[in-house]
Parts: C-alpha cells; structure tokens; sequence
C-alpha cells in the first residue's frame, strides 16, 4: 500500500546523501518534496501541514546543523514524525475487571467487519482468551450465515439466536449475548454489528443503542485502508455520533495510496489498535506505529519477522538445527532438514510479505513481487522424490539419479541439479550464520556473534596462512581447500557429484 510514498521518500533523502551541511534552501526542497509525497498518497492536507511544519521547525534546529551526518539525522527526524502521525505508542485492548470483556465492531457496510470478527476471535483465542463472536448485524443478507461460518474457521463459538436477513432485534441479541457468555464461560465477547453503505442517522442510533446495550470496554472502529480520505470523514462521523476508543484497519494489503493509515489517528484522536493485511484469517496483528514507519522509510520490520519466527519456530527444533548446522561445517545439516526449515518457513506466510520486512527490499520490490511461491511446491517435490540415502548425503547423487529424480518430481533434470548445488550453497551460508545470533529457529546474521570486529580479524588470520610459491601447488591447495570447505570430495574426475558453476572459475 505504501510502495508510492516509500518510492518518493526513498529518492528525496538519496538527493540528501554525501552533503556535509544542510542549507536553508535543501531543507525547504526536501520539505516541499515531503509534502508532494504524502498528499500524493492520498493524506489528508490538516495532517500534511502539521507534519511538514515539525519537520521544517526540527531539520532547521541544532540537532541537524550540528550533525556529522545531517542526511541521516532528517530521516530519523522524519521516522520519529510519522511514528507520532501515526499514534506513537502501541495501543493494546482494555480487558474487563470482571470478565466477559465486550469488544464492539462499527464501521460501513464492506468494510470488512464480519470477517475481522473471525480475525480478532482467532488472534485473542492465540492469547489465551476464549471469544465469542456475537451476529447482530440482521440486516445484510447472510451476515448471520458468514459471521457462523468465519467462527468455525477461526474455532471460536458464536451466539447466532437470530437467522438475520431482516429479522430479529440487534440489540436484544446484544444484550443476551452477555448472559449467555457468562453461562459459557467466554471471557471475551466480539458484537459484529451493521453496516450501511454511508453515514445515516439509522445506523447510528443503532449502533448507539448496541453500545449503551451491552456497555462496551472498547468499541472498535473498523474501517476499509483503501478509501483514502473518505475513511477520515467516516471516522469523525462515528465518533460523534457513537463513539470509538480505537481504530482498525482492514485491507491494509491492498494497492491504494495508504493516506488513511496516515490520517486517521491525528485526525481523530483514537489509535490505531489492529491492522487486517489479508484475506486469511491468521493474516492480522496489533498495529504498531514505530514498526509502520519504518516499512514506509524502506528500514524492515525485523521485530514483527522475529515474533513470527517464534510463533512457528519450536525452541527445541531450533536448538536441534543450531546444534547440525555448527557441527562438522554443517555437514550433519541434510536436505531433510533443509526441507523442514522450508516448510517451517513457508507457515509463517508469503516468502514476499517476509523478504519485504526486510531493510533495503523497497530497493527490489518488483523483483519480491514476482517470487514464485509455487517454487517451494517444486523443491519439496524434488527432496521427496530422492531416496532416505540421497537425501542424507547429496554428494551421492551422480547423472541417473539426477534424471530419476527428475521424472519422479515432473520437473527437468536441469532442476534437480541446481537444487543440490543450491543446498551447498545455503549450507555453507547457513553454517557459518549460526555461529551469531540470531531468530529462533532461522540462522543468525554474520557478526551478531562477535561483533564486526572480530570477524575482521579472523579474516585477516586467515589470508596470512603460508601458501605456496609453485602456482601448480598453490593451485591444488586452493581446490582441496575448497572441497573441504565444502563437504565434498577432494577433487578427481570419478566423482559422482558435480561442482555448482559459480565454483569452476576456482577449479581453473
């Protein structure tokens, strides 16, 4: 959603880099291309002049003029502005002394309402919480049938006493619903409540009559990311009229400028809590201001990458790894291994959703965006049509048993081999990332052990080690030390496996 903005951003600081010294004159360029930025991105002009305006007052302070790299200091000065635009801290849910806690969802009709139910459900259920998802919108067609069907996703209970589609009363179910939690020992309740198509004084005083009903801890205001400026206008109108404590927004995935998300907070006073980036169910999280910024400034979102990580990782797998991968140069690590820590990664989501959090991808987004996420079908295909034996040891695996596999797989023989020299490749990298630390479960990053430092010095250890004169020599050492580096054999043309192309220019 913000690829337009984090483009425009990313090209008024490069203009910014190797100046030793601000003038007057760059900042007020880099501020009017700040400006052209955000209301190309559809932001609401009240929250671009108040931004601009910090902007302009700190970049011209002393905490630029007396930087070594005044560049980065307007970055970070931009960074700590759209954390503030967009909230400043987390904002997390408010629970009940007495439980049930009541979560109310408001917002227009497509909005997505229902389905974020089954979203909220699921991630308070992954909490410890046992929600129920309550129908009271009886009014759009099989909003009762897809609020039932999206809590049997989810695993969550519903209380449905109503079949919706015109009849019944929304806030008498409201209001049992809390009896009824009680007597189910559900210690959160989620009200999906109507919607219309715009602002009307109907849907207000329902929403008004659920609310004083049921006596909500939070009310939530859901709304659609991809509306642009009309979402704040919707947004001022529901707090007048009835009233919100936080903000949800939903579709956040989609290919709109993103001027919502930037607006809404400043605009309204009222957080946003929660972000709905997709269509599945487990594809929603609590919104964080710092971690937003630093998507749109193009610096990753490793802290989100990490919790990820955890969720799917299991300590002991981890540590299982780790222990493979330090061992023997990573020869202990099979391709049974490499395929479980693919599998393990493919369950954290989308392999370009992944990469993108990343600092630096915005540089290659179009490139994320074409990733084939079927690949990962293919490769697996490929490791489950070799033997326990090829698997264990690939270095085995010589011209017909390279075109087995490929028939076993469906795919060319040509694919079967790049996969085995692109596991050598990710063994070696891996075996020398797991001596840092890094998340659980995934190798570290270079470094994060001992510190830059001392990888330099090791470096340097070993380019000083003796080498021979005799270029003949010196020519045979280079290879053997390679293949040991590599776990494969010491060289010989009998040898049934094959080295990857990259290493030939090595072998002369």
């Amino acid at each position: 959603m913000f690829d337009t903005l984090s483009d425009r951003l990313a090209a008024t600081f490069k203009s910014l880099r190797g100046k030793g010294r601000l003038s007057p004159e760059d900042i007020d360029a880099t501020a009017r291309e700040i400006r052209i930025a955000l209301l190309e991105a559809d932001v609401a002009l009240p929250v671009v002049r108040a931004f601009i305006a910090k902007v302009k007052e700190r970049a011209a302070g002393v905490e630029v003029s007396q930087a070594l790299n005044p560049a980065q200091q307007v970055i970070k000065i931009v960074n700590e502005e759209l954390i503030g635009i967009l909230g400043g801290e987390t904002r997390v849910l408010r629970f009940a002394k007495q439980p049930p806690t009541v979560i109310m969802l408001a917002g227009l009709q497509g909005a997505g309402k229902t389905t974020l139910a089954g979203k909220l459900g699921l991630w308070l259920k992954g909490q410890g919480h046992t929600p129920l998802l309550v129908a009271c919108d009886l009014q759009r067609p099989n909003a009762v049938t897809q609020l039932s069907v999206v809590a049997d996703r989810a695993g969550v209970s519903v209380y449905a006493p109503e079949p919706g589609n015109g009849v019944g009363d929304p806030v008498k179910v409201a209001k049992d619903s809390i009896e009824y939690a009680k007597t189910k020992q559900h210690d959160v309740v989620i009200v999906d409540t109507a919607g219309r198509l715009g602002i009307d004084e109907e849907l207000m005083k329902q929403a008004a009559d659920i609310r004083d009903a049921v006596s909500p801890d939070e009310v939530l205001f859901v709304v659609d990311a991809m509306i642009g400026q009309d979402a704040v206008n919707t947004a001022e109108a529901f707090r007048d009229g009835v009233g919100f404590d936080g903000v949800v927004l939903s579709k956040l995935d989609g290919d709109a400028r993103g001027g919502a998300a930037l607006s809404i907070a400043h605009v309204t006073g009222k957080q946003i809590m929660f972000a709905s980036n997709g269509e599945k169910l487990d594809e929603f999280d609590a919104f964080h201001p710092d971690r937003m910024a630093s998507r749109i400034l193009d610096m990753g979102d490793l802290l989100t990458l990490i919790e990820q990580a955890e969720k799917t990782f299991s300590q002991a797998e981890a540590e299982k790894m780790a222990s493979k991968l330090a061992s023997s140069k990573g020869k202990d690590f099979t391709l049974d291994d490499f395929l479980a820590q693919m599998e393990q990664v493919r369950k954290m989501g989308s392999i370009s959703k992944l990469l993108g959090m990343l600092p630096g991808m915005g540089q290659i987004k179009d490139q994320i965006n074409n990733i084939d996420e079927k690949d990962v079908d293919r490769t697996a295909a490929i490791i489950k049509s070799m033997t326990p034996g090829e698997r264990q040891d690939p270095v085995i695996i010589n011209g017909s048993r390279r075109a087995r596999i490929a028939r076993g797989s469906g795919v060319e023989v040509s694919a079967v081999k790049n996969l085995v020299e692109r596991f050598f490749d990710a063994r070696k990298m891996m075996s020398k990332m797991a001596q840092g630390g890094g998340m659980p479960g995934m190798p570290g990053i270079p470094g994060m052990g001992g510190g830059p430092g001392r990888t330099k010095k090791k470096t340097k250890q070993a380019k000083g080690k003796q080498r021979s004169g005799n270029p003949m020599k010196r020519k045979a050492e280079e290879q053997a030390a390679l293949a040991r580096r590599e776990g494969l054999p010491a060289g010989g043309q009998d040898e049934p496996f094959e080295l990857p192309d990259e290493f030939k220019k090595f072998m002369g």
